[in-house]
């Protein structure tokens, strides 16, 4: 969906599973962008949970129960009832905490972009390519300089 940040994502090995921290680190990033759409408490708690495993000891058994909390949350969320589309800014909002879990950084990062555009302009901002510019922009640059940190540089 973006195609900078996935030509990003493949120059620096994001799929690769040494770099599962990358891709948590950038999901948590994106999922906290939009962290005011979500409507649920525990998706909240999910968010917050994952910013805690990623200060402290990694516990990948905690992280795969988490996962799987987020994604039930995303698959149970009760949609949008708003017939601009704003509301559909809460589903895309739950569902890019629930990627962001799971270390989909990719699809919380469109998940995330979906969330920013309804908030702002309704189902009929979605259709607009630029309607999606400035996040796309944020997400390359908040990437680039993730992965500048995770080298040291």
């Amino acid at each position: 969906m973006n195609p900078a940040l996935d030509r990003l994502a493949r120059e620096l090995g994001l799929a690769d599973p040494a770099r599962e921290g990358l891709r948590l680190r950038f999901g948590h990033a994106c999922a906290l962008r939009i962290a005011h759409l979500l409507e649920q408490p525990d998706v909240e708690q999910c968010l917050q949970a994952l910013g805690e495993y990623l200060a402290g000891p990694p516990d990948p058994t905690r992280l795969r129960a988490l996962a799987d909390e987020a994604a039930r949350l995303a698959n149970h969320h009760p949609g949008s009832k708003s017939i601009d589309g704003c509301g559909h800014a809460a589903v895309s909002a739950t569902y890019a905490v629930a990627k962001a879990v799971e270390g989909k950084a990719l699809e919380a990062a469109s998940y995330a972009a979906y969330a920013t555009v309804y908030a702002q302009g309704g189902a009929a901002a979605v259709a607009d390519a630029e309607s999606f510019a400035p996040e796309f922009a944020w997400q390359v640059q908040c990437l680039a300089a993730l992965a500048n940190a995770a080298s040291g540089a």
